[in-house]
């Protein structure tokens, strides 16, 4: 039996043997591991976040820099901006208390063009990012942007009547083409001008008209009688047979030559296609005429101008323009392809200027292009005789107002009845009569004179004669196809921008609801002419932002 001692011995245990348990229960033991984790990621998400508002509010204040910048430079670019560029842009970094980081401002100016460049770098003081050695971060800003003409077809159509302020027109017309036309100091091969000056026809030109099937029947003018469906779509057809204007005047009392012809023939009065040289363009505006007679109250045809402005924005009128450019050397060879497709990168521009109503358009009724008149001209004795048919005598001399058997120069008798009774006496008659077509008869006399000198033989007999050789194409009917025309502009896209110049109420509406919008019709006085047409020159520019 052992003795106490051993037993305490046998059952003691050593503080080495301890020391070994606890160390092995420690590393074993898992708990609190977790708070250890979770403070080392603390950490790591402050930093983390630290880091994050640093670059938002870095990023914030690069932003504000750049957004100040770009409306600086596109305010200073703005052509029609009135102050000074640098200043423009200082004024604007200044009101956002951000003018001292501006670093350069440059500009370059020419006719038609600006650009404006500027740069600024700002230093921005870090919170959380300078714990670890950043303790700034640099926020730099560059911004440029031009005003002037890319790609660009623009057909100006003017009204030439009577009552137009023609030399205002001029100016404006000139100073125009010079802002749209030039860039950074030299004419631009892109952009195109066409000019369409119009009063109740529009002149399109011999040039231009042997292209297209014309069914003509003279060669003393150059106009086209579009039909209805014509001015609903933004083409001309080059295959289908196009009506010829006759060639007559309405509005004053003229003979040999007629003085204003429905169709013009004046010198410049012909469409000017696809041109952009400075000296060419001027100097055709410069050119223009109105009809000098001012009591002649002048038709207004601004459905067929604004046609014509269309028709030559249309893809479609290349083949013609080509041509123009290869065969007749009047359209320069950098045209040769134009008009180009529709949305192409090109911006197409249709200006419409008026200063009246659409009046009722005259035209000879199509039965008589080709045929007789009922009048016979003698040029040696300068008389006309005009033929009845239902009675005799057969031939009225309105030189003598008398009725005779023939026309004056193709018999040797006079006769005069009195009563019952007829005397004809023996006269030699110089000369001798012909029987006039329309096409001879109204390219000698104009309207008026027939009225007033020829048929004379009873009140009626002029209107009668009229209505039987003439239709009228009245003021509604032409006010709808000049809408038509817009709505086929603006259906491709065509910009429409349209000037009243001291038009009348009805005359004001038909150009508002061409316009593209409410911001591009003008009403305008003739001394304010120009100012619009330089509002409109500014809103062709494009206006953009290039860094």
């Amino acid at each position: 039996m052992p003795m106490d001692f051993e037993r305490t011995i046998g059952t003691c245990v050593t503080p080495s043997v301890r020391v070994q348990k606890g160390a092995r229960h420690f590393a074993s033991d898992e708990s609190g591991a977790l708070t250890i984790f979770a403070l080392l990621m603390f950490l790591v998400i402050v930093a983390f976040v630290g880091i994050g508002i640093d670059f938002m509010r870095f990023e914030s204040e690069r932003a504000e820099l750049q957004y100040t910048l770009d409306r600086s430079v596109l305010a200073a670019a703005d052509l029609d901006q009135k102050e000074e560029p640098k200043s423009v842009v200082r004024a604007y970094l200044e009101r956002a208390g951000l003018l001292e980081h501006v670093t350069s401002i440059d500009v370059v100016n020419s006719a038609g063009y600006r650009e404006v460049s500027a740069t600024a770098m700002s230093e921005f003081p870090t919170q959380f990012m300078r714990l670890s050695g950043y303790e700034t971060l640099s926020a730099p800003a560059a911004s440029t942007a031009e005003e002037s003409v890319g790609l660009a077809e623009i057909s100006i159509v003017m009204d030439v009547s009577t009552s137009i302020a023609l030399q205002e027109l001029k100016d404006a017309t000139k100073s125009i083409i010079t802002q749209i036309g030039t860039k950074n100091g030299t004419w631009s091969s892109e952009v195109s001008f066409s000019l369409i000056p119009y009063s109740s026809q529009v002149n399109a030109g011999e040039s231009l008209l042997q292209y297209y099937n014309l069914d003509r029947f003279h060669d003393h003018s150059h106009c086209v009688n579009f039909i209805d469906n014509e001015f609903s779509k933004p083409d001309l057809s080059l295959t289908r047979l196009l009506e010829q204007t006759a060639h007559f005047d309405p509005y004053t009392e003229t003979k040999e030559p007629i003085e204003h012809p429905v169709c013009p023939v004046r010198p410049g009065s012909a469409i000017l296609p696809f041109q952009n040289n400075k000296t060419v363009l001027h100097d055709y505006v410069d050119g223009l005429t109105k009809l000098s007679n001012p009591v002649a109250d002048e038709d207004s045809g601004l459905d067929n101008g604004a046609n014509w402005g269309l028709i030559l924005l249309d893809p479609g009128t290349r083949p013609v323009i080509n041509k123009l450019a290869t065969i007749d050397n009047i359209v320069p060879d950098t045209f040769k392809g134009r008009p180009v497709a529709y949305g192409d990168n090109v911006q197409k521009v249709l200006i419409l200027v008026s200063d009246g109503d659409n009046t009722d358009q005259h035209m000879l009724n199509p039965s008589k292009r080709t045929t007789m008149s009922d009048l016979w001209y003698n040029e040696e004795a300068d008389r006309f005789s005009v033929f009845q048919s239902n009675g005799k005598p057969m031939y009225w001399w309105p030189h003598d107002n008398s009725w005779q058997d023939h026309p004056y120069g193709n018999g040797d008798s006079r006769c005069a009845t009195k009563g019952s009774k007829t005397t004809c006496v023996k006269e030699e008659e110089p000369g001798k009569a012909v029987q006039l077509s329309y096409v001879e008869l109204l390219n000698l006399v104009s309207l008026e004179y027939i009225e007033n000198n020829i048929f004379t033989q009873s009140p009626s007999a002029y209107g009668q004669w009229e209505s039987s050789a003439f239709s009228k194409k009245n003021a509604t009917a032409k006010d709808a196809r000049t809408k038509h025309v817009c709505k086929a502009a603006k259906d491709e896209g065509v910009i429409v921008f349209s000037v009243s110049v001291d038009a009348p109420t009805n005359g004001q509406k038909v150009l508002q609801d061409c316009a593209s919008s409410a911001s591009h019709y003008y009403k305008a006085s003739a001394p304010d002419l120009k100012d619009a047409f330089t509002s409109i020159a500014s809103s062709v520019r494009m206006l953009r932002l290039t860094q």
